[in-house]
């Protein structure tokens, strides 16, 4: 099972958060969104995210590079998985629900808390409010563009978010990250962890990694 391992940033709270990718340069700690699950979507886009938290956010900092770039969707709860788009699935320990957090790459997020693909509560207007985003790419929404591109998309979750108690981490969570652009010339499905299944699903907490707080 693959692991990683979260630093402890408490000064990224005190930054602006276009000013904390500096820092998770350095001090994060790195990992691949790099497995091709299903042959029959090959194409595999240069995709990395670095990772680190605080007492009560928890910072992801994702490195994408591929061909095309879409960004229709400009307003929360709405299927970014169709654009440019990043993810990140967290299940608590010993619990059946999980919670999934999807990007496209102007920060559009489309979040809630699961029993499973079909089964979910979104989160409220107010909870979308406290996710942090900054995309190098700015936040107004364009069609889809044919060509090389690179772009970075930094967010704070805060773990109550989650469920999680600030002043009580457990020490980890099981996890999955993925990269995906369903509705596009290049659709991919990629992922950090593994999948072991027939068909494109992130919606599979028995296939999620392990992230040590």
């Amino acid at each position: 099972m693959k692991t990683v391992k979260t630093p402890y940033l408490p000064v990224l709270d005190t930054l602006e958060l276009s000013a904390v990718g500096n820092l998770m340069e350095t001090e994060a700690c790195r990992a691949y969104i790099d497995v091709v699950n299903w042959p029959s979507y090959p194409y595999k886009p240069i995709v990395a995210f670095d990772i680190a938290r605080t007492d009560q956010n928890l910072y992801i900092r994702y490195f994408v590079k591929g061909n095309s770039l879409k960004a229709v969707h400009d307003k929360d709860d709405s299927p970014v998985h169709q654009d440019s788009c990043v993810e990140f699935f967290m299940q608590q320990t010993g619990e059946a629900d999980y919670m999934n957090f999807e990007f496209n790459c102007i920060g559009t997020c489309d979040a809630a808390r699961r029993q499973s693909r079909e089964q979910k509560q979104s989160l409220t207007a107010e909870e979308y409010a406290l996710i942090r985003r900054y995309s190098s790419l700015k936040n107004k929404p364009f069609a889809e563009k044919r060509g090389l591109y690179s772009w970075e998309l930094l967010v704070s979750i805060p773990f109550s978010l989650m469920g999680l108690d600030s002043g009580n981490l457990p020490q980890k969570i099981k996890a999955n990250f993925y990269k995906c652009a369903d509705d596009t010339v290049y659709p991919h499905f990629l992922s950090w962890h593994p999948i072991d299944l027939e068909t494109p699903d992130f919606h599979c907490p028995p296939f999620f990694g392990e992230v040590y707080l």
